[in-house]
């Protein structure tokens, strides 16, 4: 790293190529170079270091059960409340119809999320998980982050053991990220003040890797965070995978403001989430992966992210009809792409296209060529 400018980066990197773990005033120091090539250089050896030139993606089918919600977080443009015309909770029928398409188009996955709907039993959400298992048991089921699991173990008073135990009879497979939002408070509490604060969301996840579950991690990034909050919020995640081991990646969301009650803020710059994106490669020394979620970041910005850190563009993305808006900056709010696309992005930028199921064993390779 001798060719970079700033002497603190240097620095950093001497450590990173003795792979010492970096600290929190390494990530504040990490985040506040101006040296931008060099950081995103550093990073890609971490990147290269782990996967080589290997870059994943999978074919997948994103599914939002409702919208209906009660936590009113202010960064979302998803959630309705059950009075708005908008407002919608789709039948087990209508998963079902979502889930044939899938299949039909290669999925491997479906990703299942969706709001904190208190009119709903939680049979919907067994039985929503054990016909579509049932039905098609091809299809992975990535289903409930922490943040609706909470929601399960409070509102239907059970145990979180129960909860767990009850979503992997009926078919659960593994669980998204999602909820993590930031951690540190005050700021969670400014941003989602309804949600299960930063150490529920760990616990949760801990108890999901002890009954076996893979689990993903998020970060969401430029509202009202702070640099410090982001550094805590990564460090946090790499100690309870010291603990658990059960998280497979991260997946840093870029704010997106547009219909959400922060729409008078800019949201993240290129250069900050290039940044993010490097940091996280290097303090998530504990990660295996780290995802450039090209929804969030534009397909042109993941592209350059691949070389900041990121191994991992995610999927088709292919939705049943109600993406969260909040959640694409992509155009005609149509939140797609093909498996011929999505390779064409990985190999124009200089990387190996590997198709992946959701725990991350190869599919098939060189898929151009399919």
């Amino acid at each position: 790293m001798n060719f970079s400018h700033d002497r603190i980066l240097a620095a950093l990197a001497e450590k990173v190529e003795g792979t010492e773990r970096l600290s929190f005033e390494d990530g504040l120091a990490l985040f506040a170079t101006d040296d931008l090539p060099a950081l995103g250089k550093l990073a890609d050896r971490v990147r290269r270091r782990k996967h080589g030139r290997t870059t994943f993606f999978n074919v997948n089918r994103h599914l939002n059960p409702t919208n209906v919600c009660y936590a009113d977080c202010k960064f979302c443009g998803f959630y309705r409340t059950p009075r708005q015309p908008d407002a919608y909770t789709h039948t087990i029928d209508d998963s079902l119809r979502v889930a044939g398409e899938a299949v039909k188009e290669g999925a491997t996955e479906i990703h299942i999320t969706g709001g904190l709907n208190t009119k709903l039993p939680f049979s919907y959400f067994t039985d929503l998980l054990s016909t579509l298992k049932q039905y098609y048991p091809q299809l992975h089921l990535k289903a409930f982050t922490m943040v609706e699991l909470d929601h399960f173990a409070q509102f239907y008073k059970m145990s979180d053991e129960e909860v767990i135990e009850k979503l992997i009879e009926a078919g659960l497979d593994s669980c998204p990220g999602g909820g993590a939002e930031i951690f540190r408070e005050p700021t969670r509490s400014m941003i989602c003040a309804h949600k299960c604060d930063g150490d529920r969301w760990l616990e949760l996840s801990g108890k999901v890797h002890a009954a076996g579950l893979k689990t993903n991690a998020t970060m969401l990034y430029g509202h009202i965070e702070s640099i410090e909050d982001r550094v805590d919020h990564l460090l946090r995640l790499r100690a309870q995978q010291d603990q658990s081991h059960g998280f497979q990646c991260l997946i840093p969301l870029a704010f997106y403001p547009e219909k959400t009650q922060l729409a008078h803020l800019p949201g993240p710059s290129g250069v900050d989430s290039l940044k993010t994106m490097a940091v996280s490669r290097l303090l998530l020394d504990n990660f295996d992966h780290l995802k450039a979620y090209w929804v969030m970041l534009g397909k042109r910005l993941a592209q350059v992210a691949l070389h900041y850190g990121a191994n991992d563009i995610d999927g088709t993305i292919t939705e049943g009809g109600e993406l969260s808006e909040s959640y694409s900056i992509e155009t005609n709010n149509e939140v797609r792409m093909s498996r011929s696309e999505l390779v064409t992005l990985i190999e124009d930028a200089g990387f190996d296209a590997v198709e992946r199921d959701t725990v991350y064993n190869p599919i098939r390779s060189n898929v151009s060529l399919v």
